[in-house]
């Protein structure tokens, strides 16, 4: 059974700092390409970023970039999102996602795309 569970969420001040990790379980971890997305309250999931199979090319949301980073290690089957600079806009909660790839350098930013996802982890930015 495939489980991704988030966690490092939390409450935070604007221009503060969060690290979230996905630990993934019942998969082997270096098939899949991982992703973040968030939700805020009253709109749609969106993609924040993404990173391949062996983390040599990641991708991000506009919004995110310059100020959030994934990463991943293959050895914890652990996927991170640090996120640097945040602001209210940011506030959401926050999804891991994972989907198989042959390819070892795709990364994947469609939703629709992913197989699994965690549960998600509240991330809530004050002003």
């Amino acid at each position: 059974q495939v489980q991704l569970v988030e966690s490092g969420g939390g409450l935070v001040q604007a221009g503060g700092s969060l690290r979230l990790s996905c630990a993934a379980s019942g998969l082997t971890f270096s098939w899949y390409a991982m992703g973040w997305f968030r939700q805020a309250p009253g709109k749609e999931r969106e993609f924040v970023a993404a990173i391949s199979r062996s983390g040599s090319r990641v991708a991000y949301a506009d919004s995110v970039k310059g100020r959030f980073t994934i990463s991943r290690d293959n050895d914890k089957n652990t996927v991170y999102l640090q996120m640097n600079s945040l602001k209210p806009e940011d506030t959401a909660v926050y999804y891991c996602a994972a989907v198989d790839r042959t390819t070892t350098t795709v990364v994947v930013t469609t939703e629709t795309t992913y197989r699994y996802w965690g549960q998600g982890t509240q991330v809530t930015v004050s002003s």
